[in-house]
């Protein structure tokens, strides 16, 4: 870090603290970084998790700068970076765990390849709003089930990850069907996807919609009942994935029809380094899709800055959130 110049930023300095608004040094690009100027961070509850020291698959030592992801425009060029110019508009999921600094600040020194420019018809905020949940939706729905034309699909949850992962779907030509509260049923539609209120039972929803089959692919966003439901659902060789996997869990239902399941870990490239390169693939894939209009996300009117940042942590945490938050950063 460079100590001649400060920025302000957003720290942590211990479990459930409250954000203290701080300077503190300017990082510096070094090989294979870029220097980012943040004009907006999203917020996850991962984020909230990380904060109240409730994610052990996602520890960050503190005092920390949080925010895993970003929206904002290169300053400036480490050496061995070849991908970007200084003012590119650049969006990621960059940091915020594993010790590697956060969005919650006015800049950040962050691997190049994790990034992809902006999506020219987004703004900042909603850019922001999209790295780790099209990230999530993306490895599982893509790499892992390899989504295909014509394919049901079922998705257990329709928010966060859920509302992107029945984008994608639509995009690849599927028959998409949601599982969530009857308040969702609109949104849901709204994305030409078929609403299913989460009170009706598996049996039910099964037979009217492929005929007692099961679906194709299913994608759970919920875990514990919600990946049990996905196993019920999905149909004789079918695939199903999961971003919340872990519990407890009969296969049985999965293994009779053999069917198939794979786990997304979408901090991984993140804590380990490997596969950093693939994520930044990932956010031009939702550059490309945006871009096409096929791909938006679901905000919350509300705005957020600096000064009430804490407040958009809360409203996750009492889960009064309708869309994704973002803090946007002078």
């Amino acid at each position: 870090m460079s100590t001649s110049t400060v920025m302000k930023a957003l720290v942590v300095d211990s479990h459930n603290a409250a954000f203290r608004l701080a300077e503190v040094p300017q990082p510096s690009p070094a090989t294979g970084e870029v220097l980012v100027r943040i004009k907006a961070s999203g917020v996850n509850p991962l984020d909230t998790k990380i904060r109240a020291g409730a994610a052990g698959h996602a520890r960050h030592p503190l005092p920390a700068i949080l925010g895993i992801d970003l929206a904002g425009i290169v300053e400036a060029i480490g050496d061995g970076v070849s991908g970007f110019r200084v003012g590119d508009e650049v969006y990621g999921m960059t940091g915020g765990v594993g010790g590697i600094q956060g969005s919650l600040a006015q800049y950040a020194a962050v691997d190049a390849r994790l990034l992809a420019v902006k999506p020219g018809n987004l703004s900042m905020r909603e850019a922001a709003a999209l790295p780790l949940i099209f990230i999530t939706a993306w490895e599982g729905l893509v790499d892992r089930a390899h989504v295909q034309a014509g394919q049901k699909v079922l998705v257990i949850g329709a928010g966060g990850v859920g509302h992107i992962v029945i984008q994608i779907a639509k995009a690849s030509g599927a028959d998409v069907y949601a599982v969530d509260s009857a308040s969702k049923a609109d949104d849901i539609r709204s994305l030409s996807a078929t609403p299913i209120d989460r009170n009706e039972s598996i049996e039910s929803y099964v037979k009217a919609h492929t005929g007692g089959k099961g679906f194709d692919l299913v994608y759970d966003t919920v875990g514990g009942a919600g990946l049990d439901a996905a196993f019920q659902a999905v149909g004789r060789f079918g695939h199903v994935v999961s971003c919340l996997g872990w519990g407890t869990h009969a296969l049985a239902p999965l293994s009779f029809k053999a069917a198939t399941y794979s786990g997304v870990f979408t901090l991984l490239p993140l804590l380990s380094g490997e596969g950093r390169a693939h994520h930044g693939e990932i956010m031009a894939e939702a550059t490309k899709l945006a871009e096409a209009g096929r791909l938006a996300p679901k905000l919350d009117s509300r705005r957020f800055t600096f000064a009430n940042a804490g407040d958009a942590h809360a409203l996750i945490e009492s889960r009064g959130a309708d869309g994704k938050l973002v803090v946007e950063v002078d």
